[in-house]
């Protein structure tokens, strides 16, 4: 979903098109490998770039956000998605493995702190990591914050947002049969996982267009089946996320530990119509952690290629490239 929508509108407030000058296979173990590339300035200010989904890989759009003169980026494909491999495997791939692959990134690229910059399950893993590894983290860029509660799942697979997209929602649900529709996440856990490639990527494309269809304030709906491939890696991943909760010990966990980065300062950046992750996570985030900015967009949604999310994360960046050296960057 951070791929796609509005994308051509926002490309007019992005930095122009940049090509890594690193791209490497990074060994993580567990027979997995990601794919990691780095690009802008190699001497910049040290920034991760965490996707969403998970299972939504990086694109070459999310390089344009940082102005490649000051901004030494990285981007990464978290386990089992994009270009990592295996493609669409959830062994050994859970939060913990993919927040040991975020420090194993650092350690191998030689940096010592960084920014971390994520959307949506993006913002979940920058938490996390954040929380996991204080020491490391400089500032926190946060887009359509994700709290990995149950709550926030109810909301998105329970019917809450079928509320509003009744249709859309029918054609989610009728794929089930009717005994099972009380817990979605489970009954398409079943069929993601049924063994058979081809009911797999059927459901995977359901799964996914559910979600694309409402990423952006101004989609009508309409959403085209995603490419079989990138829909099966971002059904399944998300899916077994979700059927884990996230691999968290308790719900609500993200919000009991905010103490662990109440030192750290961050910016969250929040469409006010975001119907996939809507504003309460990001507003009960900022209300506990002192240090973090919100920024509320009046007339955006989800997705990161919004253009006034787009503007905003723009402008939040040259705002961390102005505070680098009290950064310590």
């Amino acid at each position: 979903m951070d791929k796609s929508a509005g994308q051509k509108r926002a490309s007019q407030v992005l930095y122009p098109p940049v090509n890594p000058f690193d791209q490497r296979m990074l060994d993580v173990g567990d027979g997995h490998k990601i794919y990691v590339e780095q690009c802008g300035n190699p001497r910049g200010i040290p920034v991760v770039v965490l996707h969403g989904g998970p299972g939504g890989g990086c694109s070459p759009a999310m390089r344009r956000y940082f102005d490649p003169d000051q901004f030494r980026v990285i981007l990464f494909d978290q386990r089992g998605c994009g270009r990592s491999r295996p493609h669409a495997s959830v062994q050994a791939n859970t939060t913990w493995h993919l927040v040991r692959d975020i420090e194993m990134i650092r350690e191998t690229l030689g940096i010592d702190r960084w920014v971390a910059f994520g959307g949506s399950w993006g913002a979940t893993l920058a938490l996390i990591y954040a929380q996991a590894h204080p020491d490391r983290v400089a500032y926190l860029v946060l887009r359509g914050v994700f709290l990995m509660t149950q709550a926030e799942l109810d909301w998105f697979y329970g019917g809450g947002a079928g509320r509003f997209w009744p249709d859309l929602w029918g054609r989610f649900v009728d794929l089930v049969p009717v005994d099972e529709r009380s817990d979605m996440i489970a009954a398409y856990h079943k069929r993601l996982f049924s063994g058979d490639v081809m009911l797999e990527t059927r459901y995977a494309r359901a799964w996914a267009s559910w979600e694309n269809a409402l990423a952006s304030i101004e989609h009508q709906g309409l959403a085209g089946e995603a490419p079989a491939d990138y829909a099966r890696a971002f059904a399944r991943l998300e899916n077994h996320f979700f059927m884990n909760r996230g691999f968290l010990q308790r719900d609500g966990q993200i919000l009991d530990d905010i103490s662990l980065i109440a030192h750290i300062p961050a910016t969250i950046v929040q469409g006010r119509y975001d119907m996939v992750c809507p504003p309460e996570s990001a507003w009960a985030l900022a209300e506990k952690w002192g240090r973090a900015n919100l920024r509320m967009v009046p007339m955006a949604g989800h997705a990161l290629s919004e253009p006034g999310i787009t503007a905003e994360l723009v402008r939040t960046m040259r705002g961390v490239a102005r505070q680098a050296a009290g950064l310590g960057l």
